[in-house]
């Protein structure tokens, strides 16, 4: 039976690099004057402080919990980054399980 093979034509990407994409997550954040204020509102940090929190694994967790939390920013990023919401997700799995 021809059915059982699986092709899978979205980019769900389980060897995504969880730092990267939290790296991405947070250039497309700050790419973006109104997400940017809130992010930096939220994370009490000012732009200049930015790339060096970046170095930081909490930090980027931090991204990711902030990208998934809010639906429509997690969908334009995945869109954005040409990956399935899901990957993205499992992404930040990964980031909070270390």
């Amino acid at each position: 039976m021809t059915n059982s093979h699986h092709g899978h034509t979205r980019r769900t990407s389980p060897g995504v690099d969880p730092d990267l994409l939290a790296i991405q997550a947070l250039t497309f954040i700050a790419s973006n004057p109104e997400h940017a204020e809130r992010f930096l509102a939220l994370s009490g940090l000012g732009p200049g402080d930015l790339r060096g929190a970046a170095a930081d694994p909490a930090f980027l967790l931090g991204v990711m919990d902030y990208l998934v939390a809010d639906e429509p920013l997690l969908l334009l990023f995945a869109a954005d980054a040409g990956l399935a919401p899901e990957a993205v997700v499992a992404a930040h799995d990964r980031l909070s399980r270390r």
